[in-house]
């Protein structure tokens, strides 16, 4: 299941943690205490969901809410700052849910090499939400 949502307004990490999980909520992918549980992984451990300059992982174990394989992507309209001393600020959110620690594994594994073959510049290239759609799907086929 993929998800896009673009221009995205969010006044500070957390609105944007939300906001990025929250879009698997309404796709069905994650139950409603997902985005807090999202939240609550930064809080708990830090901003190393920002995995490169402007781009963070959303995401929290898959029983905190995974109800099946779901990827999305959010563009913000103005970046947000996560405390990350080299990636920061953050214009672009990718959030994953699995129902599974497998499944969890298998996600996580796919967008890896889809960042390594250059998906966040495809995706902040995209035209809008269901180019960024596409661009998402094309990339993780599995979701």
């Amino acid at each position: 299941m993929v998800t896009a949502t673009d221009a995205v307004r969010a006044g500070d990490w957390r609105e944007a943690v939300r906001a990025a999980a929250s879009a698997l909520v309404d796709a069905g992918a994650a139950g409603e205490g997902y985005p807090a549980a999202c939240v609550r992984v930064v809080e708990e451990n830090g901003p190393y969901i920002v995995l490169t300059k402007g781009l963070a992982l959303v995401h929290a174990r898959p029983e905190d809410g995974g109800l099946a394989v779901g990827v999305g992507v959010t563009r913000l309209a103005a970046p947000v700052e996560f405390g990350h001393p080299d990636n920061d600020p953050v214009d672009l959110l990718l959030a994953f849910c699995t129902p599974d620690a497998d499944a969890h594994v298998g996600t996580l594994s796919g967008l890896a090499r889809a960042l390594s073959g250059g998906l966040a510049d495809r995706l902040r290239a995209a035209s809008g939400q269901d180019d960024m759609a596409r661009t998402l799907k094309e990339a993780v086929p599995d979701a």
